[in-house]
């Protein structure tokens, strides 16, 4: 399977469950297809935006 195989598959299944990744997060996958950024690079881009604040109970 070939890299851009992977993501269409992952998006498949993202689909499946009735979401859409973001414009912004499509782009992303297309520069990493590409190679222009690593797939290193794709987890701190995702940890970075949907990373859970943490709360604390006061």
């Amino acid at each position: 399977m070939t890299n851009g195989e992977a993501w269409d598959y992952a998006i498949g299944m993202i689909k499946v469950d009735g979401l859409e990744p973001t414009a912004e997060f499509k782009e992303y996958i297309e520069k990493e297809k590409r190679g222009e950024v690593t797939m290193e690079d794709a987890k701190r881009f995702l940890d970075k935006k949907y990373k859970i604040k943490e709360t604390t109970n006061a």
